[in-house]
C-alpha cells in the first residue's frame, strides 16, 4: 500500500509501505474527473497541472493535518494504473483499506454550501445534499460502509457532518440499515439484503456494478473486466454458493451459449484423474478460432460441479508473467507462506505453490501455453522441461493444456491429445442462435445452414457473423448477400500462413471475409474505429492501451472501442485501459494494410504514436514501460531502418534506455547498436548525438563485462570535439575509469575519477545525479584498493544525498546502500551490512534484476562472515544460478559467484569428517 505525504520542505511525498507497518492514515472517497491527478504525476512533480485533481489533493492533505495524520491515500494517486497485478490486488483489497483508515473524508464535488447563510433553511442545504452523484455511484457504497469515521464535505472543503450525526439523512437517501451505517458487523446481514444495497447505483463500466460487491459481500475473485454484468454476477454467485467447496480459481464465467464438442467432452472427462503413478496431463489442440479454452472452460466448470472437493485453477499460459500472476493468485487462494509479499521470489512462491497443489485433488486449466514454451531472444529451443518445474507430480492431479501447436501439445501430453476442427452443421447452427439477439425461424435456418457451411463452420466466424447482424439488424439472407461482395477482396488479405490455421482449407479466407465485411461496415459508422484496428496491426495484439488511440477527445475515443466491441473484433480490458486483437485477425489485418501499400506508413504513424507516450527511463515509469515495451520492439521489428527517419530513432533510444534499466542488455545492445549506427551515418562520426550513443553502448558493453569493447569507445574523439568540461566528455571519462576499474587498473581509475568527480563538483554541482555517480565510482576504486575509511566516507556521502534528493527507493539510493554494505562487509562489520536492504531493491527492481542480484552476492559474504554458512551457501547458490541465466555464464559476476560457490563447497569438504 502506497501512501502520501507532504515533507518539511512542502514536497509530495509518494512512499510504499509494502513489507513495512502501516501509520495511520486519512483516505479520500471522491467521484473522478477528467482532470485527476494520477501516479505518474505525483512521480513526475506535475501533480499541480491537473486543476481538479490538486484540488481534491490538497483539501485531502490539510484535513488530514488538521486531524493530526500525516499521511493519506487517494485511489488515483496510489494506484499505479499500469501495473495490472497491482490494479487487481487493489480491486480485491479496497474494502480492507477503506475499513482500516483513521478517517474517510467524502469530498462532494457537486454540492456547494457557499450560497447557504446562517439564516438560510435547512432543508435547501439537504436537497442539494440528497441529489449528490456519489450517492448513485457503485464504488462509494463501500466507502460509506467500511470505514468506521466517514466525514462529508462540500466542494469547498467545508465540513457538513459524518455517518453518526447524519446516519438518519443516509438512510433516508440510501436505504441503508442503520445498524449497517452504525458500523454493525456485515455478517449479520444476509447475502441477498447486502446485494440489494447496490440496486439503484450505477458503475462506469459493467461488470464494476459487481466488483464492487466483493468487500460488502466478503468475497475474493479475480476481475475479468470485458466478461460483462451478467457474467460477472453469475462468478459472484458461484463464489458465495462454492464457499464449502475446494478453493477454485476460474476467472471466466460459464459459458451459458457452449454447444457442441459432447463427444471430446466425454473423452476428455474419462481421461482425467486416470494416471495412478503421477499427474495426468491431456491437452487440446486446433487452429484459432476453434474453441479450445471454451472446451477447457466447460471441462473445468463441469469437474468443480461433479466433484466439490477438488479444487479447479485457470492459469494464463500465454506469457511468462501471465503464468507467474496466476500462481500468485493461486497461492494467495491456498494461503501460502509469503504470497502477499510483494518482495518474495515469485518463482519460489510458485514452486511452494505446486507442492501445496500436489497434495489436494486438483485440476488446472493451462491455457494457451505456447506463449510460454518459446525462449526469448528468438530463439527456436522450446522451454517444456521448464514448465515441467511448476507442474504438479500426484495422482490426484490432472493438467489439461491448450495450444495451436501439434508438436506443444505431443510434448506436453504425449499419450492424451483431443485435436478440435470445425464444428457440426447442426452444432454451428445452434451456436448461430445462442448468440443473434433475434430468433431465425425455420425458412432462415436453412439460409443459415447455406452461411455456416461458407463459413466453415468456424466458431471465430460464427461470433463475428452474429455480431455483425445483431449490430447492423441484418438477416442473414443480407449479411450473406453482402459477404459475397467481400470474398473476392478476402482473398488478397488472407495470403499469411500459421501451422494451426494451414490444417483446415480456406479458413484463412473465411477469417479474412468476415473481417472485410466487418470492417466496411465500422468503417462507416465510425472512420476513427477502423483507424485503432490498423493501429492495432501495427503493435503487439495483447493490451493495446488506449493511449496508443489518438482521438479528439476521451468520448470519442471510447466511442470507438465500443464500435469496435460490438462488431467482435476486439476484447476490451476496461480496468488496464487496454483492448486485445484475436491473433487471427491480427495477421490479417497486417496482410490487408501490406496488400494496400499501407502497412509502413500505419507503422510510423504508430511509432510516432508510441514516442509520444512512452516513458523515460526513470524508475517511477516502470510499470509504463514495461506494458508499452512489446509493442515498441513489435513497430520497430517490423519497420524499415530509415537513416531520414528521426522518430524511429529516438524511439529505439528510448526502448533501449528502458531495457538497460532493466538489466536486459542484450536486447538492449541490439537497438543501441542500431542507434549509434544511423547517428554515424546521418550525423557524423563527432556529432554530440553520435557520441551520446557511443557512450550508452559502451556502459551496456562494460554491463555484459565485455571491458575491451567498452574502453575502445572512445573519450579521445569526444574531448576533442565538446571540451574538457562538457558533461558529455565527463560522463565518457567517467565510463572509461569504470572500465579500467573493472580491468584492475586501479591508478589508473583513481587518477580519472578523482579528476571527473572534481570536474563535475564545480560545472554541475555537489547534488547532481551526475556528480555522485563519479563519487560513488570512485569509492569504488578505493574499496578495491582496501582504502575502506576513504571509500566508506565517499559512500556515506552519496547515499545520504541521493535520499534527500532521490528518496528512500530510487534504485541509485539502493545502489549506493549496497555498496556502502559491501564497504561494511569489508571492515567486517557484520550486522550495519544486513540492515542495508536488499529486500526493498528486491521490491523496486524485481527479483532478476543485476542490481538485485549484487545485493544477494553481498548478503551471502555477510551471511557467511557471521558462521551462517548454509543460508549463506544457499543464498550464494541462487545467486549464481539468476546470474547465469540473466547475464551469461562468461559474464565475470556469474563466474565471480560460481568461484566463490566452489570454494565455499570445498571449505564445507574440509570441515566435514
Amino acid at each position: 500500500m502506497r501512501l502520501l505525504h507532504f515533507d518539511a520542505l512542502g514536497r509530495l511525498i509518494l512512499t510504499d509501505f509494502r513489507g513495512k507497518p502501516i501509520p495511520p492514515y486519512a483516505i479520500l472517497s471522491h467521484r473522478w474527473s477528467d482532470s485527476e491527478t494520477l501516479i505518474e504525476y505525483i512521480s513526475n512533480g506535475n501533480y499541480k497541472e491537473r486543476e481538479e485533481g490538486s484540488k481534491k489533493l490538497r483539501f485531502c492533505a490539510e484535513q488530514a493535518a488538521q486531524d493530526g495524520l500525516q499521511y493519506f491515500w487517494i485511489d488515483t494517486c496510489c494506484i499505479d494504473r499500469w501495473d495490472n497485478n497491482e490494479r487487481s490486488k487493489a480491486i480485491n483489497s479496497m474494502f480492507q483499506w477503506y475499513r482500516n483508515a483513521a478517517r474517510c473524508y467524502v469530498f462532494l464535488s457537486d454540492v456547494s454550501l457557499s450560497a447557504v447563510t446562517e439564516t438560510a433553511a435547512c432543508s435547501d442545504w439537504e436537497a442539494s445534499f440528497r441529489k449528490s452523484e456519489w450517492f448513485t455511484r457503485g464504488w462509494t457504497l463501500q466507502e460509506l460502509i467500511a470505514p468506521v469515521s466517514v466525514e462529508f464535505f462540500s466542494r469547498e472543503g467545508q465540513r457538513i457532518g459524518d455517518k453518526a450525526s447524519l446516519d438518519r439523512l443516509l438512510h433516508d437517501i440510501t436505504d441503508i440499515p442503520l445498524a449497517a451505517l452504525r458500523n454493525c458487523p456485515l455478517d449479520q446481514f444476509s447475502t441477498c439484503e447486502r446485494r440489494r444495497w447496490v440496486e439503484n447505483r450505477r458503475t462506469t463500466e459493467d461488470e464494476d456494478i459487481v466488483y464492487c460487491l466483493l468487500g460488502v459481500l466478503g468475497i475474493s475473485m479475480p476481475t475479468t473486466y470485458g466478461e460483462g454484468k451478467e457474467s460477472a454476477l453469475r462468478r459472484l454467485q458461484a463464489e458465495v454458493e462454492g464457499a464449502g467447496s475446494a478453493p477454485s480459481i476460474i476467472p471466466f464465467s460459464r459459458n451459458q451459449s457452449f454447444v457442441g464438442r459432447e463427444l471430446q467432452l466425454v473423452e476428455l472427462e474419462a481421461k482425467l484423474f486416470s494416471n495412478e503413478q503421477t499427474t495426468t496431463t491431456l491437452a487440446i489442440v486446433g487452429p484459432g478460432g476453434t474453441g479450445k479454452s471454451q472446451l477447457a472452460l466447460e471441462a473445468a466448470y463441469r469437474t468443480k460441479q461433479n466433484n466439490r472437493s477438488c479444487s479447479v485453477f485457470w492459469m494464463d499460459a500465454s506469457d511468462i508473467d501471465s503464468l507467474y500472476r496466476s500462481y500468485a493468485s493461486v497461492a494467495q487462494k491456498l494461503s501460502i507462506p509469503g504470497c502477499d509479499d510483494d518482495q518474495a521470489d515469485i518463482k519460489q512462491v510458485a514452486k511452494r505453490c505446486v507442492a501445496a497443489i500436489s497434495a489436494r485433488q486438483c485440476l488446472l486449466i493451462y491455457d494457451n501455453v505456447e506463449g510460454t514454451t518459446r525462449r526469448p531472444s528468438g530463439s527456436s529451443t522450446t522451454q517444456a522441461a521448464d514448465l515441467a518445474d511448476f507442474l504438479p507430480h500426484s495422482k490426484l492431479c490432472s493438467v489439461i493444456f491448450t495450444t495451436t501447436e501439434s508438436n506443444t501439445a505431443e510434448a506436453l501430453a504425449p499419450q492424451n491429445v483431443t485435436a478440435l476442427h470445425e464444428l457440426t452443421p447442426d452444432t454451428a447452427l445452434r451456436m448461430l442462435q445462442n448468440r443473434l439477439t433475434t430468433p431465425l425461424s425455420n425458412a432462415e435456418q436453412q439460409e443459415a445452414m447455406r452461411l455456416l457451411e461458407e463459413l466453415l463452420y468456424l466458431p471465430l466466424a460464427i461470433a463475428q457473423a452474429a455480431a455483425h447482424m445483431n449490430a447492423s439488424s441484418m438477416t442473414v439472407q443480407q449479411y450473406q448477400a453482402q459477404l459475397d461482395q467481400h470474398k473476392e477482396a478476402a482473398l488478397k488479405y488472407s495470403d499469411y500462413s500459421s501451422e494451426g490455421e494451414q490444417r483446415i482449407p480456406g479458413l484463412r479466407k473465411t477469417v479474412a471475409a468476415t473481417l472485410s465485411l466487418s470492417m466496411s461496415q465500422v468503417r462507416h459508422s465510425n472512420a476513427v474505429a477502423a483507424d485503432y484496428l490498423f493501429v492495432a496491426a501495427c503493435v503487439d495484439r495483447k493490451d493495446i492501451s488506449l493511449d496508443l488511440l489518438d482521438a479528439a477527445s476521451p468520448r470519442a475515443r471510447e466511442d470507438a472501442v465500443k464500435v469496435l466491441d460490438k462488431y467482435a473484433l476486439v476484447t476490451r480490458r476496461p480496468a488496464e485501459c487496454a483492448l486485445d486483437v484475436h491473433r487471427l485477425v491480427h495477421q490479417t489485418l497486417r496482410k490487408r494494410l501490406q496488400v494496400q501499400g499501407q502497412l509502413m506508413q500505419w507503422t510510423q504513424r504508430t511509432i510516432a504514436q508510441l514516442l509520444r507516450v512512452f516513458p523515460n527511463d526513470d524508475h517511477s515509469n516502470r510499470s509504463k514501460w514495461r506494458r508499452l515495451l512489446p509493442h515498441a520492439q513489435h513497430a520497430l521489428s517490423h519497420s524499415l531502418a530509415d537513416d531520414n527517419d528521426e522518430e524511429r530513432l529516438n524511439l529505439a533510444w528510448k526502448c533501449a534506455m528502458t531495457l538497460c534499466s532493466d538489466g536486459r542488455y542484450e536486447e538492449a545492445e541490439e537497438l543501441e547498436v542500431q542507434v549509434m549506427q544511423t547517428a554515424k551515418r546521418v550525423l557524423g562520426d563527432e556529432h554530440p548525438g553520435t557520441l551520446t550513443s557511443m557512450s550508452n553502448l559502451a556502459s551496456t558493453y562494460r554491463n555484459q563485462g565485455r571491458w575491451n569493447e567498452a574502453e575502445e569507445l572512445n573519450v579521445q574523439t569526444r574531448k576533442r570535439v565538446l571540451g574538457d568540461e562538457h558533461p558529455h566528455t565527463l560522463s565518457s571519462m567517467n565510463n572509461l575509469a569504470s572500465t579500467y576499474m573493472d580491468q584492475g587498473r586501479w591508478n589508473e581509475a583513481e587518477e580519472l575519477g578523482v579528476q571527473v568527480m572534481q570536474t563535475r563538483k564545480r560545472v554541475l554541482g555537489d547534488e547532481h545525479p551526475d556528480t555522485l555517480g563519479s563519487m560513488n565510482n570512485l569509492a569504488w576504486t578505493y574499496r578495491n584498493q582496501g582504502r575502506w575509511k576513504e571509500a566508506e566516507e565517499l559512500f556515506v556521502q552519496v547515499m545520504q544525498t541521493t535520499k534527500r534528493v532521490l528518496g528512500d527507493e530510487h534504485p541509485h539510493t539502493l545502489s549506493s546502500m549496497a555498496n556502502l554494505a559491501s564497504t561494511y562487509i569489508n571492515q567486517g562489520r557484520w550486522n550495519e551490512a544486513e540492515e542495508l536492504v536488499m529486500q526493498t531493491r528486491k521490491r523496486v527492481l524485481g527479483d532478476e534484476h543485476p542490481g538485485t542480484l549484487f545485493s544477494m552476492h553481498n548478503l551471502a559474504f555477510t551471511l557467511q562472515s557471521q558462521a551462517r554458512h548454509a543460508e549463506a551457501f544457499a543464498l550464494m547458490k541462487r545467486c549464481s544460478q539468476l546470474r547465469e541465466q540473466v547475464l551469461g555464464e562468461q559474464h565475470p559476476d556469474t563466474q565471480s559467484s560460481l568461484d566463490t560457490l566452489s570454494d565455499w563447497r570445498a571449505e564445507c569438504s574440509d570441515e566435514s569428517p
